[in-house]
């Protein structure tokens, strides 16, 4: 995957929403086509632990820091895709 510095928004969104569909999948032992991005990732089981290491694990990926309550506002891969890729800009 290219440089995630030179991504534009939508690319951006697009592979953050990739990335977490991708990581959910091996975490909660499911097919990537089981998970909505639309779904609260509650609904699938995600406890606070694997919330925690999952936003982890995204903000080594994004290069960046991310707090653990973003789930708390965004729950869903769809919102979380496009809350980071709005705030990538600059």
């Amino acid at each position: 995957m290219g440089s995630l510095s030179q991504s534009t928004p939508i690319q951006l969104t697009n592979d953050t929403h990739d990335w977490l569909i991708e990581y959910l999948s091996e975490l909660l032992e499911l097919r990537p086509e089981e998970i909505e991005s639309d779904v609260p990732l509650a609904a699938y089981g995600l406890d606070s632990s694997g919330a925690v290491g999952m936003i982890g694990d995204l903000g080594a990926w994004l290069g960046r820091d991310l707090d653990p309550a973003l789930l708390y506002s965004y729950p869903t891969v769809s919102a979380i895709a496009n809350h980071l890729s709005a705030g990538a800009k600059g």
